[in-house]
Formats: C-alpha cells, sequence, structure tokens
C-alpha cells in the first residue's frame, strides 16, 4: 500500500486493486492507532474513525490535491505505481 504523503502525524495510503468494498475512489488515512477510509474528492468518511481536527485537514488536502488524488486513484486500479503528493503545510 504505497504512501502518498504524511503530515501533522497523519499517513495517507492508496491501496492498489481498492475497488471491492468502496467502489467510489478514496483514501486511507491513519493517525496514530485510528484510521479511516475517506472519500475523494468529497472528503466524506467512508468507514473508520480519526478524530475531528485530524480530518478536517485531511479534507482540506484533499480539496487542494483533488485532481493529483483522481490521477493517482486511475494509476491504483489499475494497479500501477502512483505518485507522492505534497503534504499540507
Amino acid at each position: 500500500m504505497p504512501v502518498l504523503s504524511m503530515f501533522y502525524g497523519i499517513i495517507i495510503r492508496m491501496f492498489h486493486f481498492d475497488t471491492n468494498k468502496h467502489k467510489s475512489p478514496h483514501i486511507h488515512a491513519q493517525y496514530g492507532d485510528q484510521n479511516a477510509v475517506i472519500a475523494i474528492p468529497s472528503g466524506i468518511v467512508l468507514g473508520g474513525r480519526i478524530k475531528s481536527a485530524k480530518l478536517k485537514l485531511i479534507q482540506a488536502w484533499i480539496e487542494i490535491h483533488k485532481d493529483d488524488l483522481m490521477a493517482d486513484w486511475k494509476l491504483s486500479i489499475e494497479g500501477q505505481k502512483v505518485f507522492k503528493i505534497q503534504p499540507l503545510r
């Protein structure tokens, strides 16, 4: 599971061929022992839980990078290498 970005203790990943459970484009976010699956580009939590303050940071990051995320999603579901995306600063 490739790491796309890391910022403020949050790790953002995207799995290859990850369309079985969540059909829509999404990322996996981890903060400590908390994990969430978050839709692209809406930022809606599809599963799991993550602190509200961290979720807001993730949603802002998604909004800024939605085009890059969608491009990586296309690569990921085809099993290709995804590109790293700039962290939130």
